[in-house]
């Protein structure tokens, strides 16, 4: 059956995420405390009208092809049903190309005005409908569950009766972590960024990424001062250094100093995780010296919202 489309406009924002944090490549995620947002509204005209400010205002496509819009439309199917027309508004603060889940908020940003655009949507479609309506999109669970339940994440596939499946779990972190980001003015291709992965790796080195996944997921929670050991990754960062010099070489620098630190996600962001106060954000950003924008985070518990009014 058709849906019943609400004429007035919704209001959406959705959170940076940070997927892999080290070791849990494609599988954890953090959302991070900076915010994309998007208005729609459903158009009786079969037009498309699409506004965007902010972040990628001048590149990215002001039609169908719009990732925005591309993801209403899949969530608009699953919910029986395309409107006439919409128009998008979109302020978007997340850098692109950076390592912090600009795709994702696109994406659970399109899907989240879907449901709230439909009459009765919220039942129509649930959390677990659009993480695998997302996976669909973005090809892995990490950065949209994250973006999805807020907090952090693991995520992973699965099949059950024959079809892949994207599941997640949500932990609650402890409130003492908070995040630095420090972006490069350069960007990497996530699509770069898989190419330099090596086919095998070492089972000394599988041994370490697992333990330290494991770890990991217990610092977040519990134990802030295990994140610097949890962090260590085996798996992906070295490969990728060289696409990256100068994250990989602030990266090792904050390490070797005993932070938490890692590339966000495919990079070259280098997001470090930390339970200090002012003094210290100001010393980790002298560390980082030109070349970066730093960037104080909280950690974002909630995904997500629809904004009232």
């Amino acid at each position: 059956m058709k849906p019943t489309f609400k004429a007035q406009a919704v209001q959406v924002q959705v959170p940076a995420t940070s997927a892999n944090l080290g070791p849990g490549f494609d599988s954890l995620g953090l959302a991070l405390a900076m915010h994309d947002r998007y208005i729609a509204q459903v158009l009786d005209d079969q037009i498309i009208d699409i506004d965007v400010s902010g972040e990628g205002a001048d590149v990215l496509p002001k039609n169908e092809k719009n990732l925005v819009i591309k993801s209403m439309y899949k969530g608009f199917e699953f919910l029986g049903g395309k409107p006439r027309g919409i128009a998008l508004r979109a302020l978007n603060v997340i850098p692109h190309t950076r390592g912090l889940g600009s795709s994702a908020s696109a994406i659970v940003g399109g899907l989240s005005l879907a449901r709230a655009l439909v009459l009765g949507g919220s039942d129509l479609m649930g959390n677990d409908d659009m993480l695998n309506l997302a996976n669909e999109l973005e090809g892995h669970p990490d950065n949209v569950a994250a973006a999805i339940y807020g907090g952090a994440t693991v995520a992973w596939q699965e099949i059950q009766h024959g079809h892949n499946v994207a599941l997640s779990v949500q932990l609650e972190v402890d409130p003492r972590i908070s995040a630095i980001a420090f972006i490069p003015s350069t960007s990497v291709a996530t699509s770069k960024a898989r190419k330099m992965l090596p086919e095998l790796i070492s089972h000394s080195d599988a041994v370490k990424n697992s333990a330290h996944t494991a770890l990991l997921v217990h610092a977040l929670q519990h134990r802030p001062d295990l994140l610097h050991t949890a962090t260590e990754d085996f798996l992906h960062q070295t490969y990728r250094a060289e696409a990256m010099p100068a994250s990989f070489k602030l990266l090792m620098k904050l390490r070797n100093a005993g932070v938490a630190a890692f590339i966000s996600g495919a990079g070259p962001t280098v997001l470090a995780l930390h339970t200090g106060g002012s003094d210290e954000v100001e010393e980790l950003t002298r560390a980082a010296g030109e070349g970066f924008t730093v960037s104080a985070l909280g950690i974002a518990g909630n995904g997500a919202t629809l904004i009232q009014g």
